[in-house]
């Protein structure tokens, strides 16, 4: 079954907890700290591979669940970190959290994606030894894996998209030109779903052809099969509009299909087009020329406009030729274009740092930051050792000087993100 669209929960590994523990050994008088760390949750990885041609897999998949982490150990044993879940998807696939936001776009085999990071495993007590704390009882816990709700969209990547109404000829001008057999009859809606085709141009080029199932006037408000297969046309470098001769107003089928790509949420009528009418073996020469004139007067000047019967090849091989060099052209453009890659902004150190104070009413405080949660993530707020440190570590963090110039008093709650509340 073909799928191409999906959406799936994804939740990466929990880090271990961290252990506290003393040494215990008949002959060692005073035995020391010894509580292992806590082993790192695994990442989700999102994989594009060529051997995935649809997203059917998570229509019964709903959840995609990375190991998390061991706990640690006594003797300093480390816990062992989760292994990370790899997710095949198909190339040409993108993935959106709940927001709209791009969080990837795989576009060619092997690209990966870490879509979710696992959770970093809590220090044991062994960590926390110092000079001056020689038997520390704190132990953190692991850090919760990251978790979110995506979509996932697969997007064809195809040289060329093939348009027009229902049995306008785009199956039949595909079967005729390439090693692809997509169903064919007399009725509308034949094509399902998108048909992928290489034709060879020539014997020098090879594009690869998506033939898109036909759209209907009020496809953009879900008529008939809707708009929802235009996605596979996004990439492609150019669109060959088929145009069926037997229609009454060759004129009026064109623009039926105009006004729909323009109506998709990214106006897709914009892009490079070849305009070809379809079916001209039954009609003599001059009034094949008569529907071609009709067609040139409402299709944009310099576009390509042609006429082909794809059973006999006619005026096959020109349209194929002259769609080549348009997609070589574009291509060629995309590529000097394509703005420089640059490196992903990675988080500052002051950035990191950062924190906010606010007072949510009453006697209730709520402090923000990245790095402040994430101590707050792995801190066991039921344990008196473990509060303790947090309340060091906000007064390192310059947070509870910040709090007591705000006027925090005596008895008042403090809540760390949404991880747990201290007194103050």
């Amino acid at each position: 079954m073909f799928v191409d669209k999906a959406q799936v929960s994804i939740k990466a590994g929990d880090g271990g907890n961290g252990v506290v523990s003393f040494r215990h050994e008949i002959y060692v008088d005073k035995g020391g700290p010894d509580g292992g760390d806590g082993g790192r949750g695994g990442d989700v990885i999102f994989v594009a591979s060529r051997n995935q041609n649809t997203l059917a897999a998570f229509r019964f998949q709903k959840e995609v669940v990375a190991e998390s982490g061991k706990a640690g150990a006594k003797r300093k044993r480390h816990g062992k970190s989760g292994q990370n879940l790899e997710v095949p998807v198909p190339v040409g696939t993108a993935i959106y959290d709940e927001a709209g936001n791009l969080l990837a776009d795989l576009l060619q085999d092997g690209d990966r994606a870490v879509v979710a990071k696992g959770g970093d495993g809590g220090f044991g007590n062994a960590h926390f030894t110092s000079s001056t704390r020689q038997t520390p009882r704190i132990a953190e816990k692991g850090e919760p894996g990251e978790e979110l709700s995506a979509r996932l969209e697969l997007k064809t990547i195809a040289d060329v998209g093939l348009v027009g109404l229902p049995n306008a000829g785009k199956s039949t001008f595909l079967a005729s030109t390439s090693n692809a057999k997509p169903e064919i009859a007399n009725y509308p809606f034949t094509t399902l779903i998108p048909n992928l085709g290489m034709v060879d141009v020539g014997g020098e080029t090879s594009l690869l052809f998506a033939d898109i199932p036909g759209l209907i006037e009020g496809a953009s408000d879900g008529k008939g099969l809707g708009d929802e297969f235009l996605r596979h046309v996004e990439r492609t470098a150019v669109l060959v509009h088929l145009v069926d001769i037997y229609n009454e107003s060759v004129v009026e089928a064109y623009q039926t299909i105009q006004k729909e790509l323009e109506a998709y949420k990214i106006n897709l009528a914009g892009k490079p087009q070849l305009v070809a009418l379809t079916k001209i073996d039954g009609f003599d020469e001059e009034m094949v020329q008569d529907r071609l004139a009709e067609l040139k007067t409402v299709v944009p000047k310099g576009t390509f406009v042609t006429a082909i019967s794809a059973p006999s090849k006619q005026g096959v091989s020109e349209l194929l030729f002259e769609t080549a060099r348009l997609v070589k052209e574009v291509r060629e453009r995309e590529e000097e274009e394509a703005p420089e890659v640059s490196a992903v902004p990675i988080l500052t150190m002051r950035q990191e740092n950062s924190w906010t104070v606010k007072k949510l009413g009453g006697n209730t405080w709520k402090v923000t930051g990245r790095k402040i949660e994430k101590f707050a993530a792995r801190t066991e707020f039921d344990d008196e050792h473990g509060v303790q440190r947090i309340r060091d570590i906000m007064k390192k963090m310059g947070i509870m000087n910040k709090l007591i110039k705000d006027g925090i008093e005596a008895g008042d709650t403090i809540t760390i993100g949404r991880y747990g509340s201290i007194e103050y």
